[in-house]
């Protein structure tokens, strides 16, 4: 994954942009192999988050080319495994923090932009649309949005869990 993350000039990478289904994220806040701390993180889990909120511009391996201001907790007290599955805690502060949540967003199914204030979605929406052409382009699949499924396709792939029939 730190190939992946450095080739694409990234800073932190979760598990799921590369198709993986585990708790698992990887960041250098350098960005650069060599320098600074590599860190591997499974399971995390957000412990306690600081009230004081702080604005930074952010970007996203899985939305390359868009950047725009994310409110993030200035810190976070995280608890997690390493890579050998070792149990610890941490605080986190400043970029290392703003990376952690990021990151720990795309193991919660939740993306930058989800973040942001309608404003800011406002102003980076040609790019997004942008973005989202590319993809129709390059795979000639629809963006996932503009799938559309029936709830009746949605309760039939959904049988045999839970209380469904």
């Amino acid at each position: 994954m730190f190939d992946v993350m450095y080739k694409t000039d990234g800073i932190g990478l979760s598990a799921p942009q590369v198709g993986m289904n585990v708790q698992l994220m990887v960041f250098n806040p350098v960005g650069e192999r060599g320098e600074g701390e590599e860190i591997v993180l499974v399971n995390p889990r957000v412990n306690k988050s600081s009230k004081k909120t702080v604005l930074f511009n952010e970007g996203c391996l899985s939305f390359p080319g868009i950047y725009a201001d994310v409110r993030r907790p200035e810190s976070v007290k995280i608890d997690a495994r390493d890579i050998n599955g070792a149990r610890f805690s941490v605080n986190l502060s400043g970029l290392p923090a703003r990376v952690f949540q990021h990151e720990f967003d795309h193991l919660e199914g939740v993306l930058f932009f989800d973040r942001m204030t309608e404003e800011v979605l406002s102003s980076i929406s040609t790019q997004l649309q942008a973005l989202e052409k590319k993809y129709e382009d390059r795979t000639g699949l629809p963006s996932p949005e503009k799938v559309e499924v029936e709830p009746r396709q949605i309760r039939k792939a959904a049988v045999g869990f839970g209380k469904l029939s």
